[in-house]
């Protein structure tokens, strides 16, 4: 089926839908269903239901054969990420340090729950297992800078940075 074909709802806007369908579409006889969800995360940031559609119907499999893919690698997210993307590392190592509070502390004051968003779209929360950093132990990270030996009291500080 070629992406001409594809009837299935515009998802996000038409530049985003017609890269979604022009990449599925060529990655079909040559790629794998992971590159093509990968490629489509990038595109969104997250995986949105109407995306899955689109790639079941231009492989011509099932939406839930796409979904469960999509939901063996953690890599791949569901709901929209903020501008800043935070993880607090939940393993062993920085749980028995704080990271657990700290987990907490940013919930309250961001006011979003596990894997939330704020309403503006400027931060996001999720929990991970281990970051490879445990030396440093409790860790986080925002994008692509990592904050070790984190503390509660410099929440704050920490999230001013990010404008």
């Amino acid at each position: 089926m070629s992406c001409k074909t594809c009837t299935c709802a515009l998802v996000g806007t038409p530049e985003q839908d017609k890269k979604l369908r022009e990449s599925t579409a060529s990655l079909k006889d040559g790629g794998s269903l992971v590159m093509v969800l990968q490629e489509a995360q990038e595109i969104y940031g997250y995986l949105p239901a109407e995306a899955l559609d689109v790639i079941a119907e231009i492989w011509g499999c099932s939406t839930e054969s796409v979904y469960s893919v999509a939901t063996f690698y953690s890599q791949f997210s569901f709901s929209p990420k903020g501008k800043y993307a935070i993880h607090v590392c939940l393993g062993t190592a920085c749980y028995v340090k704080g990271s657990g509070e700290i987990y907490s502390k940013l919930k309250d004051l961001l006011d979003v729950e596990d894997g939330g968003c704020t309403p503006d779209g400027k931060f996001s929360l999720d929990a991970c297992r281990c970051m490879g950093a445990c030396g440093l132990a409790p860790v986080m990270s925002i994008n692509d800078d990592v904050y070790g030996k984190v503390t509660l009291d410099q929440l704050p500080g920490i999230l001013k940075k990010c404008n």
